[in-house]
């Protein structure tokens, strides 16, 4: 493996992001590799009222400001053990969001967790790990929550 200068660490605040977010912050730290912490947030496409309505700003805003400012705190807690940490915060489809991440900042591995979800949950919600394991340019560190 090429050395790490750079590691992409995604995070959805939840436990399993926690543990890829604590294991990529140790691997930089070892290795003297920068860290970029992204979250993503998605906003829904319609909201239903008296029929559809498409999303509008006034309702978009306040997901995009309570995501920032979790994000914020996340960098914060990141920046305590490694304080050259950066953050990016990107609006969309997770996977597709942090595979673009990884294409426009070019690191050298990406670490996101994952929640281990197998058989017809793992079917109906998807993994955003599997679906960048197979479409990032970089090579990816998935961390499995612990059970």
């Amino acid at each position: 493996m090429s050395e790490l200068k750079h590691i992409l660490v995604a995070t959805d605040f939840e436990e399993s992001s926690e543990r890829a977010t604590q294991h990529a912050v140790d691997l930089a730290k070892k290795l003297g590799a920068e860290l970029t912490l992204i979250h993503v947030y998605e906003v829904p496409e319609y909201v239903y009222f008296n029929g559809s309505l498409p999303a509008t700003a006034a309702w978009i805003e306040p997901i995009r400001a309570a995501a920032e400012k979790q994000l914020e705190e996340a960098l914060k807690k990141v920046r305590s053990r490694l304080p050259g940490a950066t953050s990016l915060l990107r609006q969309g489809r997770p996977a597709e969001e942090i595979v673009r991440a990884a294409t426009d900042t070019r690191p050298d591995l990406v670490v996101l967790g994952t929640h281990g979800r197998r058989g017809l949950s793992h079917a109906l919600l998807g993994s955003v790990a599997e679906r960048v394991v197979r479409t990032a340019s970089a090579p990816v560190l998935t961390v499995r929550q612990s059970s």
